[in-house]
C-alpha cells in the first residue's frame, strides 16, 4: 500500500518539472482568451473607426458602381481599375488588420508569454495512431471540451437572440430608411451586437481560465516517488557522491605517498602519527608533502624508510604539524624554529653519510609553543 501511495500523483510540481514543460512548448492555454481579446479589440475599433469605415466603404462601393465609357471601350483598364479598388478596401480595413494582429499576439501574456520550442516541432507518429486518438476525443479533456463548445454556442446563441428581440423595433426601421441613415443604423446595431457577444465570452473566459490553469497544473503533477528521483538527480545519489568522494581520497592520497621519497624528514609521534616535510632553494618555508595517522601513517614511515628519508621521533612537534597544517601547505612561523632544528639535524644526518664529521645525536626535546600544542587522541 505504502508503494502505491508514492506513485499516485499527489505532489504539485516542482519549478524544475514546469521548466522542463516549458521547453517542450507545454503552457497553459486558453482559447477563449484569443476570441475574447480579438473580439473585444474589435468591438473597440468598430466603434472608434465605425463611421469612417462605413464612408469608406460607401465611397468603394459607389466608385466601383460607376463605369466610366473609357472602361467600355477598353476592357483592359478593368484590371487597374479592380487593383485600385482592392488596395484602397486594404488601406480602409488596414487598422482593424493590424489591432486584430497585435490583440493576437499578446493574448499568451494573459496566462505567462511567448514560448518558443523546437521540441514541438519534431514529428511524433504516436499522434497518427488513430486509436490513441479517438482515446483522446473519448477523455475526459475531451468530454469537457465538448460541453464547454455546445455551453458557449448556446451562450452567444442566446445573447443574439436577445440582441435581436430588443433591437426588432430599430431592425424593422431600416427597411424605411435611406440607404445611408440605413448603413449608419446598421452599423450601431453591429457595434452593439459586438458588445453583447463580448460580455457573454467575458462569462465564458472567467470560467475557462481557472480551469486550463487548474486542468494544466494537474497534468504536471508529481508522485512521490518522481519528488525523491529528481532530489537525488539535482543534489546527487549519496551513494554515487559517496563512491565519488572516497575515488576523490584514494587519488589525493596517491599523490600525497608519492611525494614521501622526495621528503627531506619525516616527523613521527612514533607511532600515531607522521609528517613529510620538504625544504628547497627559494621556497619561503618548509611545506608539509604527507601526513596521515594510523595505518597511513604506517605507510608513510615505510615508504620513507625505504626511499632513505630520515625518521624523527618527535611527539609534540608531530601532533601540532598534524592538527594545523594541511597538505601542501608551509608551516606556520610559530613552528620554524623548531623545523629548524629538525632540518639542522637532517643535513647533519646527510654530511655523516657522505663521510664528513660525526653521527648527530637526534634532538629529543624539541620545543613546541603551547598556543599549537594539541591532545590528539592516539587511535
Amino acid at each position: 500500500m505504502a508503494e502505491d501511495s508514492d506513485l499516485e500523483r499527489t505532489e504539485p510540481a516542482s519549478a524544475r518539472r514546469l521548466e522542463q514543460a516549458r521547453e517542450k512548448g507545454q503552457v497553459p492555454r486558453s482559447r477563449e482568451i484569443g476570441a475574447f481579446l480579438v473580439l473585444i479589440v474589435a468591438a473597440g475599433m468598430f466603434w472608434s473607426i465605425g463611421p469612417w469605415l462605413m464612408q469608406r466603404s460607401m465611397a468603394l462601393v459607389r466608385h466601383g458602381l460607376t463605369l466610366e465609357s473609357p472602361l467600355l471601350h477598353e476592357p483592359q483598364r478593368m484590371a487597374v481599375r479592380l487593383s485600385e479598388l482592392s488596395l484602397d478596401g486594404l488601406f480602409a480595413i488596414s487598422p482593424l488588420l493590424a489591432a486584430l494582429a497585435v490583440a493576437a499576439l499578446i493574448s499568451p501574456f494573459f496566462l505567462g508569454s511567448w514560448v518558443f520550442s523546437t521540441q514541438s516541432l519534431v514529428p511524433d507518429l504516436t499522434r497518427l495512431d488513430p486509436i490513441k486518438g479517438l482515446g483522446r476525443v473519448i477523455s475526459w479533456s475531451g468530454i469537457v471540451e465538448l460541453f464547454k463548445a455546445l455551453a458557449k454556442a448556446g451562450l452567444i446563441a442566446g445573447v443574439a437572440a436577445w440582441v435581436i428581440w430588443s433591437e426588432r423595433g430599430q431592425i424593422f426601421a431600416l427597411y424605411g430608411q435611406s440607404v445611408e441613415s440605413g448603413l449608419a443604423g446598421a452599423g450601431e446595431l453591429i457595434v452593439f451586437s459586438f458588445f453583447a457577444v463580448v460580455a457573454g465570452m467575458l462569462l465564458i473566459v472567467a470560467i475557462d481560465v481557472p480551469f486550463q490553469l487548474w486542468q494544466y497544473y494537474d497534468k504536471l503533477k508529481m508522485s512521490k516517488e518522481e519528488v525523491k528521483q529528481e532530489y537525488k538527480e539535482m543534489e546527487g545519489d549519496p551513494q554515487i557522491k559517496a563512491r565519488v568522494r572516497a575515488m576523490q581520497r584514494e587519488a589525493a592520497r596517491r599523490r600525497m605517498m608519492g611525494a614521501v621519497p622526495t621528503a627531506d624528514v619525516v616527523v613521527t609521534n612514533p607511532t600515531h602519527f607522521a609528517i613529510a616535510l620538504n625544504y628547497r632553494a627559494g621556497m619561503s618555508a618548509p611545506k608539509v608533502v604527507a601526513k596521515g595517522r594510523g595505518e597511513i601513517a604506517l605507510k608513510i614511515r615505510e615508504l620513507g624508510a625505504a626511499n632513505g628519508v630520515p625518521l624523527l621521533e618527535a611527539p609534540p612537534l608531530a601532533r601540532a604539524l598534524y592538527k594545523h597544517v594541511e597538505l601542501e601547505q608551509e608551516i606556520p612561523s610559530a613552528l620554524y624554529a623548531a623545523v629548524a632544528e629538525v632540518l639542522a639535524y637532517v643535513h647533519q644526518l646527510s654530511q655523516w653519510r657522505q663521510g664528513a664529521g660525526k653521527y648527530p645525536v637526534a634532538p629529543r626535546e624539541i620545543a613546541v609553543p603551547s598556543e599549537l600544542m594539541t591532545e590528539a587522541a592516539y587511535g
